[in-house]
């Protein structure tokens, strides 16, 4: 006991000093997880986004969606869009982990000490989340209006470039940025839900162990505490964003009134009610789920094979703050 109370102690009284090489390493780490899983998940949201807006997929399932696309379009049309997707989630998924990674521990300092930084910590993740993914969406924005369009738009163009291209030949910066302000409502409540809950859980998990087991789990153990906070987590984002992810496909399509975006969204909400606000989510619970698991694994995996320290964590039941 006399031990533990040491090691929590030093751990307490210091947070990691980040370089530019481990910030470095967390973008890259964050970078290549998310282009990973979100370009693997391409046909899923094919799929997804067909039955958000095409009247002609609103009443199919995943599968028969699935199988009308390849029948209609073949199976290549299963990949449209993976070339904004690719690149897209790359600069985004970099800035949100290495962004989130920062903002934690600033936080963290900000708050002035481990038992504050133990109390606050839910705010910490939320406001850190939300930061991150922010100027994280600078860079997303435009990408995924092309990725949207491609998906939207039989024939539009014949990749990213050609669609990027056009996109903003035809629209100007004005266009490109047209999904902005939804695309934050989306990706928002999605970085709070992917991050918040699995620290969360996490928690829950260790807290359950005493002292001992937790520092001497098996990496089968690990990875089934990783997992499924991962799962849980992509559950979580997934419902928290969904209705702003269609609203998002909406305008993109180029759907709704003229006016300002808030109005915009608010007439499309409205004539989409709950059960069309939610149309597509239980795909896209399913791929959530797949993305937000597998990121947090493939990002942990990535960081230690490039030397990257931990990042910070704040666990209740140690009353502390750990590297």
């Amino acid at each position: 006991m006399a031990k533990r109370k040491a090691h929590v102690q030093s751990l307490a009284v210091q947070l990691p000093q980040f370089s530019p090489r481990d910030y470095t390493s967390f973008f890259f780490a964050g970078a290549l997880c998310c282009t990973i899983t979100h370009g693997a998940m391409t046909p899923i949201d094919v799929v997804k986004t067909r039955i958000q807006i095409n009247p002609a997929y609103a009443k199919h399932s995943m599968l028969s969606g699935a199988r009308l696309v390849v029948a209609t379009e073949g199976p290549k049309a299963l990949l449209t869009g993976f070339g904004p997707t690719a690149v897209g989630y790359f600069v985004q998924g970099g800035a949100k982990f290495s962004g989130y990674e920062y903002c934690k521990r600033k936080a963290v300092e900000l708050v002035g000490s481990p038992d504050a930084a133990v109390k606050y910590r839910t705010a910490i993740y939320l406001g850190s989340a939300s930061v991150a993914e922010f100027f994280a969406d600078i860079f997303l924005t435009p990408l995924e209006a092309t990725r949207i369009r491609l998906v939207s738009e039989r024939g539009y163009a014949s990749g990213l470039i050609t669609g990027f291209t056009r996109l903003a030949r035809e629209g100007g910066i004005r266009e490109l940025y047209a999904g902005f302000v939804p695309i934050l409502f989306k990706q928002i409540p999605y970085a709070i839900g992917q991050f918040t809950v699995n620290e969360l859980c996490h928690e829950l998990a260790f807290r359950s162990m005493s002292y001992e087991t937790r520092c001497n789990l098996t990496p089968a153990k690990k990875f089934s505490i990783q997992l499924g906070s991962g799962v849980i987590a992509g559950f979580a984002a997934a419902i928290l964003s969904h209705p702003a992810d269609t609203l998002l496909s909406q305008i993109n399509k180029g759907h709704g009134p003229s006016g300002s975006m808030l109005h915009r969204l608010h007439v499309l909400a409205r004539q989409a009610g709950p059960r069309g606000l939610f149309a597509g989510l239980g795909p896209r619970m399913v791929m959530t789920a797949g993305l937000v698991s597998g990121q947090f694994l493939l990002y942990g995996a990535i960081k230690e094979a490039l030397g990257a320290p931990p990042g910070v964590e704040i666990h209740k039941e140690e009353s502390a703050v750990t590297l």
